[in-house]
């Protein structure tokens, strides 16, 4: 155990070991002082954006913005699994505009991202779409549709699988978890 202050002050008030002091001042400036974000409950990256945070479920060490840049959209719901991680400048959208009326949203069915997936920069996820377990997003791809059976990477416009990955070597690594 270290007796470092930072280390000190982080464990004080719960703060994660992976994230600087600084980061936690900038975000209680910007959600608690400057109200930007201020619904979200975790402490996200300042340059981030989270609509309708109420709508996210998130699993164990997951916090939706902590990159910078993230953008998600939860008008329709998006649920998170345990220890997925989200890249800088990731888009989640669980809904679109209305076509006609641009106020107002369409009714789809929620974003649902599994456990132990990661999405690459700057990709994007579209309403609607399922990412099963240890599925990789990788950078700049744009999720147009579902993956339901997991284990793979997917890239590109729009995504498609370009690898699978070993199940059992996921599922011993997802035991170490536990």
């Amino acid at each position: 155990m270290s007796n470092k202050p930072a280390y000190q002050v982080k464990n004080l008030f719960g703060m994660r070991k992976d994230m600087s002091v600084g980061f936690y001042l900038t975000d209680f400036l910007f959600r608690k002082v400057l109200r930007q974000n201020a619904s979200v409950k975790w402490a996200i990256h300042h340059t981030s954006t989270i609509h309708n945070p109420e709508k996210i479920s998130r699993g164990i060490n997951v916090f939706p913005g902590d990159s910078p840049g993230v953008y998600i959209n939860a008008v329709n719901g998006v649920s998170i699994g345990d220890y997925t991680n989200i890249g800088p400048n990731v888009g989640i959208v669980s809904s679109n505009h209305d076509f006609i009326n641009n106020d107002a949203h369409v009714k789809e069915a929620p974003v649902v991202i599994g456990r132990f997936c990661w999405m690459g920069m700057g990709a994007v996820v579209l309403p609607g779409v399922v990412l099963a377990d240890f599925t990789i997003v990788g950078a700049g791809a744009i999720v147009t549709r579902s993956f339901t059976d997991g284990y793979c990477v997917i890239a590109g416009n729009p995504a498609k699988i370009i690898k699978y990955l070993n199940k059992d070597e996921c599922n011993a690594f997802a035991q170490t978890k536990k």
